[in-house]
């Protein structure tokens, strides 16, 4: 999720765990920790393919982070010294704001390795847009008003705990409009008879309500929309090429090989000019995707392998305005 959302569930769930035993403080080291596992983009991997990857791994596990929790905690008692006896409860602090970035961040659709080093597997569940107003606002709402609260903190404490409940169950809606969206586009590619190998639904931009639907076929893949608010439950799938011939020659290229990986085979090969491009298909819409890798010359007979390079995406006028129109549904 973005830095916003992090810092501001961070500091509801400090607030929420040591506000009322030591102030304010506890929502400004919730938002510290909040937002200390996506430090990483700070370190240079030396690869595009490896930044984009290796983010969300080592600094999301939710081992790595128990294992730093005690040495921050120890920190924080350090600072604040009059606040020492509440070791126990710096401890669950640090701990759960460190917990609920990863858990969050494994909500979208990146990837996030939060058993590394046991495991690499990236949690992708896909139900939640990486930007979503209706999650923050509530969290933002509560830490504000312990932030301004004056005569009653104890009414302020109890409004955050109450804006951090109505936001985890705004994240539970999610999940079940994902799974009532996802059942009806596996009925819809049954009906229309679309051979496919796997399917995934995503949460289109800052909402919950439209669902993006993309299928990876034998020719290529299919792309898909349903709103919550459709009229019918009726899907139009847009059938859409991919040439994994490219890859010819590059089979055991690292830049390939980890993005075959990263994306769980939800992704495209094309040839732009000389070049061999994988476009990573789960983050964008078609004609706009936000990570696309150079990783190779087009030759003969085979592809030869590159230094990968990332390029860059425009985004069309008037995309944004185009899913609007969508979410408000059809035949609405």
């Amino acid at each position: 999720m973005d830095s916003l959302t992090q810092i501001a569930l961070g500091a509801a769930v400090g607030e929420a765990v040591l506000g009322h035993r030591v102030g304010r403080k506890a929502a400004l080291w919730g938002a510290v920790c909040g937002t200390f596992p996506d430090l990483d983009v700070l370190i240079p991997f030396g690869d595009p393919v490896a930044d984009f990857t290796f983010h969300r791994s080592f600094s999301h596990s939710v081992i790595m982070l128990a294992l730093l929790t005690p040495l921050v905690a120890w920190l924080i008692r350090k600072i604040h010294p009059a606040d020492v006896a509440h070791r126990k409860g710096w401890y669950a602090l640090v701990y759960l704001a460190f917990l609920t970035h990863v858990l969050l961040d494994s909500c979208t659709i990146y990837g996030t390795q939060i058993f590394w080093p046991l495991s690499e597997y990236p949690m992708t569940w896909g139900s939640i847009f990486i930007i979503d107003p209706l999650y923050t606002l509530p969290l933002i709402a509560g830490v504000v008003a312990v932030a301004v609260a004056r005569r009653n903190p104890g009414r302020a404490y109890r409004f955050n705990l109450a804006m951090l409940g109505l936001s985890t169950l705004y994240l539970g809606w999610s999940f079940a409009a994902k799974f009532h969206a996802q059942g009806i586009a596996r009925d819809e590619l049954v009906r229309q008879g679309i051979e496919h190998r796997q399917i995934v639904t995503l949460a289109s931009p800052f909402n919950t309500i439209l669902w993006r639907f993309v299928v990876m076929t034998p020719q290529g893949y299919a792309e898909g929309w349903y709103s919550l608010l459709d009229s019918d439950r009726q899907v139009e799938f847009k059938l859409h090429s991919s040439d994994p011939e490219l890859l010819a020659g590059l089979e055991s290229h690292w830049p390939v090989t980890r993005l075959q990986w990263f994306t769980k085979g939800f992704y495209r090969v094309g040839r732009e000019g000389q070049d061999v491009v994988i476009t990573d298909l789960r983050m964008g819409v078609e004609d706009y995707y936000v990570f696309r890798f150079k990783v190779g010359r087009v030759g003969n007979p085979h592809s030869k392998p590159m230094p990968s390079e990332q390029l860059q995406a425009t985004l069309e006028d008037g995309a944004f305005r185009e899913l609007w129109e969508r979410l408000k549904g059809r035949g609405s």
